[in-house]
């Protein structure tokens, strides 16, 4: 844990680098960065919470536990900010927070973070803009849910990880066969299935995590036929 110089930083969000000088010392001297390693809990359902987590970086899984099993909400990559619903909305955390990599998270004190967005209008929209962005992306992964077939649920994963958290078309599974169930609502049997039927298909070429999507078209219209 180290205290943090946010003038300094090379890594601020984007509502940050609206801050001012005064602005940034009032931050700096209310936040600490963390260091995680994979599989550490940055933060945990039902605990209270009296911070802002900025993810600086790494890759994090956003964890709820439900009635009947885990459920992977959604898999978010740095720089990011945490949490800002359930702690703005609510003294207690909603769901988990587990680092997926080697992950380093700022954490802001969450009165100081009530008062910069009072001071700095610029650093208020920021935030109001990852909010929305954040509540449209949930929208979409619900509709995929709800209205996709196990096909369409994985080959919507797998582009967003392709897309949007490796910006690759070959990579490292970042979770487990479980855990992927736990992210797409079906079984670990059926994601194995799933994918040795993508890669007999040629749409995907698979060994153990490593992973190379070899017919992104195909791909694509897999997931839009869900």
């Amino acid at each position: 844990m180290d205290t943090m110089s946010c003038y300094a930083c090379l890594l601020k969000s984007r509502a940050a680098e609206n801050l001012g000088d005064l602005e940034l010392n009032i931050m700096g001297e209310n936040c600490v960065v963390v260091a995680f390693e994979k599989g550490e809990t940055i933060f945990k359902q039902n605990a209270l919470s009296s911070n802002i987590i900025y993810l600086q970086t790494g890759l994090v899984k956003l964890i709820i536990d439900g009635p009947q099993r885990k459920q992977i909400l959604q898999i978010k990559k740095a720089p990011c900010y945490l949490g800002l619903p359930t702690t703005m909305g609510d003294k207690i955390n909603h769901y988990s927070a587990v680092a997926l990599e080697p992950t380093a998270a700022c954490f802001i004190d969450i009165e100081t973070f009530k008062q910069l967005l009072r001071m700095n209008t610029n650093f208020s929209y920021e935030i109001i803009l990852e909010l929305c962005k954040n509540e449209l992306d949930h929208f979409h992964r619900c509709v995929n849910l709800v209205q996709s077939q196990i096909f369409g649920r994985l080959a919507a994963n797998l582009l967003y990880f392709a897309n949007e958290i490796y910006d690759s078309d070959e990579f490292d599974l970042p979770l487990s066969r479980n855990e992927m169930a736990d992210l797409i609502c079906t079984s670990r049997e059926t994601v194995s299935r799933s994918l040795n039927e993508l890669a007999e298909e040629n749409v995907i070429e698979i060994q153990g995590k490593h992973l190379r999507i070899t017919n992104k078209d195909m791909l694509r219209k897999i997931k839009e036929k869900g």
